[in-house]
């Protein structure tokens, strides 16, 4: 691979930190395979639907997680998310059979009466940070459906605790956190006060679920009751079972809350799209609430959402370390070599999704999805580590935005800045604050 100088190799480091949009989309415009280096690190960009192939799923077996979600150990231990190997192998066959279809489909009318409930306490004129909202719906669903929280004190414990968390998660990932999180900063006790909460919170609930060992039908049931056969009945320890569930928790609701929260932006900015959507919503399910039975009929709302997730994509960039030398294309990657893969590149590209940044739902139909390359969208990764909660994630978009745009119209606040931030998910840095009306023919509530 080419190197920069030292200057230049620096630069690219601090805008990796500062304005990696930017940055990659300079990249991206020399070419589909484009090495270059940040600070020390070799690094390449991998921006074209087929290469993506190569490195997720025909050679994945010579990568391994980037650099970020080894950090990210330091919270959430060796979850899905951070493990690798045979044991990240034998997690995801164990955790496989919670999403099944049959079994997510249940937790259909939690996300619909999270939503509903949520929706009940917005007024007419109220002008909400609707990402604030959608943090709190997504939080509740995820605490009914990962373990079943029963009662309000603990439901609130939990989600304070998580709050805290995700606020400090970036913090956590960054190269010098083992120093910084030693520091007395006020932040960092209210993440270490967050994390040890959590963790007795979770630690309890295991503790209680293994001497009353039945289905509660949540997914730490599931997990519990998970035996892989393969391995001489292997059942997952407490630590692990802590270590899964908070990765689930972490994952299961901001990346969905910040998809949501887009979805009702482009509403908001795009009357024609919402006009239509409430048509779809009017003669599908005119005066209720959807259920899980409606998402075949649900098909706008559904390419909706999924247009929320190419222009905003929650995982906006996804990055690989080699551990073997591979050939990428015609180019051969070094053991050491940070790949990176970037959905917000690959879903803006003109070669595959003409004028990129205009919303148009209509480009997730059936006809449209099978003339592109599966890797030019590709908003929950690809190959063996695939997002284990797409379905879940899916069906949760489809049903809290059907449910939330046929109570509610959305409409801009025009001076409010929407900005960009890209965190550990691609989030709006000031929130998105929206005006809501009445729909007229909404349902009483």
């Amino acid at each position: 691979m080419q190197h920069l100088s030292s200057s230049a190799a620096l630069r690219n480091l601090q805008r990796l930190r500062r304005d990696p949009l930017t940055l990659l989309a300079e990249l991206a415009d020399r070419g589909d395979l484009v090495p270059f280096r940040a600070g020390p690190q070799e690094m390449l960009l991998v921006n074209h639907p087929s290469l993506i192939r190569d490195v997720l799923v025909t050679h994945n077996r010579a990568f391994v997680k980037g650099r970020v979600l080894e950090r990210a150990k330091r919270l959430l231990g060796e979850g899905l998310l951070t493990s690798e190997g045979e044991l990240h192998l034998r997690q995801r066959r164990l955790i496989q059979p919670a999403f099944h279809r049959q079994r997510i489909a249940a937790y259909g009318e939690t996300m619909v009466a999270s939503a509903a409930d949520r929706s009940a306490r917005w007024t007419d004129g109220a002008v909400l940070d609707v990402n604030r909202e959608l943090m709190a719906i997504t939080l509740r669903v995820v605490g009914a459906t990962l373990f079943a929280v029963e009662t309000e004190s603990d439901a609130d414990e939990v989600f304070a605790a998580m709050h805290d968390l995700v606020a400090m998660f970036d913090l956590a990932v960054l190269p010098f956190a083992d120093w910084l999180l030693a520091l007395p900063l006020p932040p960092v006790r209210r993440f270490q006060t967050a994390k040890t909460r959590l963790d007795t919170i979770i630690y309890r609930i295991i503790a209680q679920r293994r001497a009353n060992p039945v289905d509660h039908g949540d997914l730490l049931s599931m997990l519990l009751l998970a035996v892989d056969h393969e391995r001489g009945g292997y059942r997952m320890t407490d630590t692990q079972l802590r270590d899964e569930v908070l990765t689930l928790f972490l994952a299961g609701h901001e990346t969905t809350a910040n998809a949501l929260t887009w979805a009702l932006y482009l509403l908001a900015l795009h009357p024609p799209i919402a006009a239509r959507l409430k048509a779809e919503l009017t003669t599908v399910l005119g005066n209720r609430d959807p259920t899980v039975a409606d998402l075949p009929a649900l098909r706008y709302t559904e390419w909706l959402f999924a247009e929320a997730l190419r222009l905003y994509p929650p995982a906006w960039l996804i990055g690989r370390r080699a551990i073997t030398p591979v050939t990428i294309g015609d180019m051969r990657v070094q053991p050491h070599t940070i790949v990176l893969m970037s959905p917000w590149l690959m879903h803006h590209d003109p070669r595959v999704f003409p004028d990129p940044y205009r919303c148009d739902p209509l480009r997730h139909t059936p006809e449209a999805q099978a003339t592109r390359p599966k890797f030019a969208f590709f908003p929950f990764g690809g190959g063996p580590r695939n997002c284990i909660g797409e379905p879940f994630a899916w069906m949760e978009g489809v049903l809290v935005l059907a449910t939330l745009a046929r109570r509610r119209q959305f409409d801009l606040v025009p001076e409010h800045p929407v900005v960009l931030q890209t965190g550990i998910t691609l989030r709006p840095r000031y929130g998105i604050r929206l005006r809501l009306s009445s729909c007229n023919d909404r349902a009483t509530m």
